[in-house]
């Protein structure tokens, strides 16, 4: 067993309230809200500029060059590609660049990007990868078995952001991100760093699921 999978055994609870929030069931079968999904997007948006910061971090906490140029292909493909991609998904929900840059930062979004950055910036280089690998790993998954559910026809406005997820180019990223964070497991995992970095992912595997809960909240009060 891989220390990623390892992590996820140990966080078991944790990790279904996240994969299976019913923010994401809403999506497959079409019934969320809307302005719960736009709620959603706006805050992604900061968050995706916050995570290139966490990848700009890695890139300083590398203790290899091999590490230092993965977060720097990293911060690139969320700078230019990601971001873009984001940006145009926002537009088809009737979201311009200016709401997005204008737009306050939600406390969730705040709690988790703040605890990543924070995780990275007192620990090292695996620390960090823990604490990012629930968004990075987790939205494979969940794209996944959201792609696999029938109500995910063409007619379903939230098939474009779950084809992104649960497509072959998204599904190598979270490949990678699972082998890097074994790869550093094996250089710097020991038995009494254990309980640390469960804590960490654990904890970060809790502050995704608030982020879900966020945007559904919203379509729980309309």
């Amino acid at each position: 067993m891989g220390f990623y999978e390892w992590l996820k055994g140990e966080a078991d609870a944790e990790w279904r309230a996240y994969v299976e929030h019913p923010f994401t069931t809403a999506m497959a079968d079409g019934s969320l809200p809307q302005p719960a999904f736009r709620r959603y997007l706006v805050q992604d948006y900061l968050f995706l500029i916050e995570f290139a910061r966490a990848y700009a971090l890695a890139a300083y906490k590398a203790p290899q060059l091999s590490d230092m140029r993965e977060a720097a292909a990293a911060l690139s493909a969320i700078l230019d590609v990601e971001m873009n991609l984001h940006v145009k998904l926002c537009a088809g929900w009737g979201l311009s660049p200016d709401d997005l840059e204008r737009a306050p930062p939600a406390p969730e979004m705040l709690a988790y990007t703040r605890y990543v950055l924070d995780t990275g910036m007192r620990g090292d280089l695996l620390g960090l990868k823990v604490a990012l690998a629930p968004c990075v790993i987790g939205y494979a998954e969940i794209g996944n078995r959201l792609a696999a559910t029938a109500g995910v026809g063409a007619e379903n406005p939230y098939r474009v952001w779950i084809d992104e997820y649960a497509g072959a180019a998204y599904q190598e990223v979270a490949r990678k991100a699972r082998a890097d964070l074994d790869r550093l497991a094996e250089r710097y995992a020991t038995p009494a760093r254990e309980t640390e970095l469960l804590a960490i992912f654990k904890e970060a595997t809790r502050l995704e699921a608030d982020f879900w809960e966020m945007g559904w909240r919203v379509g729980k009060e309309m």
